[in-house]
C-alpha cells in the first residue's frame, strides 16, 4: 500500500511539474463553403450542405503524439461504407514548422503559398485506406512525398475528423509555435490525371464534380481554408485564368498563427 501511494504520488508530482499539454485552436467562419465565392456543391445527395465547412481546427501535443481535430459544419455521414465514420471529405493541414519548405501543394489542389509562408509537413486525413493514401502520394507527388503525413487511423465522429501521428514526423517541436492551413477537399476514389484523390471543380456542378470553377486547372479545387486576420478566404483563393485556360494568377495560400 505504501509503494501505490508513493507511486500515485510520484505521478501527480511529475504530471504537475510537466504542466499542461500544448494546444492550439483556430475558428473559422461558418456558410463560406464556396470557395473563393462562386463554388456550388456537386449534385449527389451524399454531398450535404455544410458538409465541406471547415469550423475549427485544435491541435494537441500529448505523449509524445500531434492530435489532430478538425470540425465541419454538418454531421458527419459514411455513405460510400468506408468503415471509418465519413467518406466524402478530404483534409490537407499543411504545417510550417521552421524557415523554408515547399511553395507547392499537392497535385489537384491547384493552389500555392506565399513566398515566407512555406509548409513543412502536410497532414492527410482521408477515410481511405493509409496504403492507398501513401501510394498516391509516393506515386504523384515527386519530391514532396517524404513530408506527406498520413495517420494510421483517422476517425470520423459527430462534426469532427480525428487523427493523431508522432510528434517526430512533424520534426518535432512546439505544436503552439507552427503555422497552419487547412484545405477542404473531397475525397475522390477515381481520380482524374495525376491528382493526389483530389476532386474536380468545374465550370458547372455535376453530380460528382463542384461547380463555380473553370473547366480547366487554373481554378483552386479548394472548398474552404482558414482564414486570419491578415489573410481572408477570398483574398486567399482569388486566381484568374487565361483564355487558353493557363494559370495567369494561382490562388495563394497563408499560414495561419496563434
Amino acid at each position: 500500500m505504501i509503494f501505490r501511494k508513493t507511486t500515485l504520488a510520484a505521478a501527480i508530482t511529475a504530471a504537475l511539474a510537466a504542466g499542461p499539454a500544448a494546444a492550439v485552436t483556430f475558428t473559422d467562419p461558418t456558410g463560406d463553403d464556396k470557395g473563393p465565392g462562386t463554388y456550388t456543391y456537386p449534385t449527389d445527395g451524399v454531398y450535404k450542405a455544410g458538409s465541406f465547412d471547415l469550423t475549427k481546427l485544435t491541435v494537441k501535443a500529448k505523449g509524445g503524439n500531434a492530435e489532430f481535430a478538425v470540425e465541419q459544419n454538418s454531421t458527419l455521414e459514411d455513405p460510400w461504407g468506408m468503415g471509418v465514420g465519413f467518406a466524402v471529405q478530404m483534409v490537407f493541414i499543411f504545417i510550417d514548422t521552421g524557415p523554408g519548405g515547399h511553395t507547392e501543394t499537392p497535385p489537384g489542389v491547384n493552389a500555392v503559398f506565399a513566398a515566407g509562408q512555406e509548409w513543412d509537413k502536410v497532414v492527410v486525413l482521408s477515410p481511405q485506406r493509409k496504403a492507398r493514401v501513401v501510394g498516391e502520394a509516393t506515386a504523384k507527388t515527386g519530391a514532396m512525398a517524404k513530408d506527406i503525413v498520413v495517420p494510421n487511423i483517422t476517425k470520423g465522429t459527430g462534426k469532427t475528423i480525428k487523427a493523431s501521428v508522432p510528434l517526430a514526423d512533424l520534426g518535432g517541436g512546439d505544436v503552439e509555435t507552427f503555422g497552419y492551413q487547412v484545405v477542404m477537399q473531397s475525397n475522390e476514389g477515381f481520380p482524374a490525371g495525376n491528382d493526389f484523390l483530389t476532386r474536380k471543380v468545374n465550370e458547372y456542378e455535376g453530380q460528382h464534380r463542384w461547380g463555380g470553377g473553370n473547366d480547366a486547372d487554373c481554378d483552386p479545387h479548394v472548398m474552404d481554408v482558414l482564414e486570419g486576420p491578415d489573410a481572408t478566404q477570398a483574398g486567399q483563393l482569388a486566381y484568374e485564368c487565361g483564355p487558353d485556360g493557363k494559370t495567369v494568377k494561382a490562388a495563394t495560400l497563408r499560414m495561419i498563427k496563434k
